[in-house]
């Protein structure tokens, strides 16, 4: 019996492009490289963003001092066995992987090369990208005959949110970042934090439609977890932050869904990271039982992804009259 969440569902699911893009299941790999953040080693600001622990993301990563094909390998053999897939996408996760010396980044990059692989996905920041990295992976792309997709943290278009989270980059180093990717026909994947209490419903449609101007590719929604560690803990502790509720949540998916072009596909609706690392993670819910009320709640107000999203502008500009 398939799953009834797997049938028509109201947004384009990761999944499902993967199978149509590729013919068969995919799936993604994390690796460990060891790096850091401008926002982490005083360049920037020291102790990162308000909600980034130790970490910085690669929770369930194993150790840096396994090398990155020893990664691959080992991640490949488990996945093989127990998801039954051939084919795989190393997924340099944690910290920002472009922040570093450009040999480093090559080595990185030809490390993750292999015949399961069928494409490579890179997690970094908005303002740590050069042209010179954008110029050697679309040759790698392209020689290799693989898709190299670049994960953007923007989590919000808000600029005052984005000083509280201590992101240290604006909205504009996202837009061109977002672009030079683009242009060098890779993959863009953007990260959003759609719960965040400095934000309000207005940040939350234009972020989508911002989104879906740029052509990101994919989207990463998250809730605002507090990690142990983190300065946001120590807000949080503190009363100094009120959290939103898994109602407000689902809420402002919905509104996100609904102005975001149909053609994007969502690599998750909801993040999480070990109980063990937090104080709280999405409410103390599973993060399926949260997918599954959106759906209910999409599918009961009868909404779709893009559908309130106005692809051609030109009929809007057409009737303003001079």
């Amino acid at each position: 019996m398939k799953d009834p969440y797997q049938i028509q569902l109201p947004y384009q699911t990761y999944a499902s492009w993967l199978k149509k893009h590729y013919g068969q299941k995919v799936y993604k790999i994390p690796v460990n490289t060891g790096g850091t953040c401008p926002n982490r080693d005083g360049t920037l600001s020291c102790g990162g963003c308000i909600f980034c622990g130790e970490k910085g993301a690669g929770n369930e990563t194993l150790s840096s001092s396994i090398s990155i094909k020893d990664q691959i390998k080992r991640n490949e053999a488990y996945i093989s066995k127990r998801y039954h897939a051939d084919l795989f996408i190393p997924f340099l996760q944690d910290f920002s992987n472009t922040y570093i010396d450009f040999k480093t980044f090559q080595s990185n990059i030809e490390a993750c090369l292999g015949e399961q692989i069928v494409g490579i996905s890179i997690s970094t920041r908005p303002d740590c990208i050069s042209d010179q990295q954008l110029d050697f992976l679309s040759q790698i792309s392209e020689q290799n005959h693989i898709d190299i997709c670049i994960e953007l943290g923007l989590q919000t278009i808000n600029a005052k949110t984005l000083r509280i989270l201590n992101r240290q980059h604006s909205l504009s180093d996202y837009v061109d970042a977002a672009m030079r990717i683009k242009a060098h026909h890779l993959q863009l994947c953007t990260h959003m934090i759609l719960d965040l209490p400095w934000d309000d419903e207005m940040d939350v449609i234009e972020g989508a439609e911002l989104l879906s101007v740029l052509k990101t590719d994919f989207v990463k929604c998250h809730a605002l977890y507090v990690e142990r560690g983190t300065k946001l803990a120590e807000m949080y502790q503190k009363g100094r932050v009120q959290l939103l509720s898994v109602e407000d949540y689902i809420h402002r998916v919905v509104l996100f869904l609904t102005h975001l072009a149909p053609d994007i596909a969502l690599q998750r609706v909801i993040g999480r990271i070990p109980e063990q690392d937090s104080i709280q993670t999405n409410w103390h819910i599973s993060w399926w039982k949260i997918r599954e009320m959106l759906i209910d709640r999409m599918r009961d107000l009868h909404l779709t992804q893009g559908c309130a999203y106005q692809k051609n502008r030109q009929k809007l500009i057409g009737k303003i009259v001079l």
